[in-house]
């Protein structure tokens, strides 16, 4: 499809409204799924390393018990 300038491009025979809206949304959606993502994926790697430091704790602490 060809336009003759920038402003049929945005209206796109009329349609543009419809056009440019859903590529927003998705554009928005996209962009919410990455973030949420990207913060899941980081709260959960805090929680692991949280976990491993309190086994590690634990484990220190059994071996302290062992040498009284």
């Amino acid at each position: 499809m060809h336009f003759e300038n920038f402003s049929d491009l945005l209206a796109m025979g009329g349609y543009g409204a419809y056009v440019w809206s859903a590529f927003g949304i998705t554009f928005l959606a996209l962009f919410i799924l990455l973030w949420n993502s990207v913060s899941t994926s980081k709260k959960i790697t805090k929680e692991i390393k949280a976990k491993q430091a309190r086994q590690a704790r634990i484990d220190a602490a059994k071996n302290l018990e062992n040498t009284l």
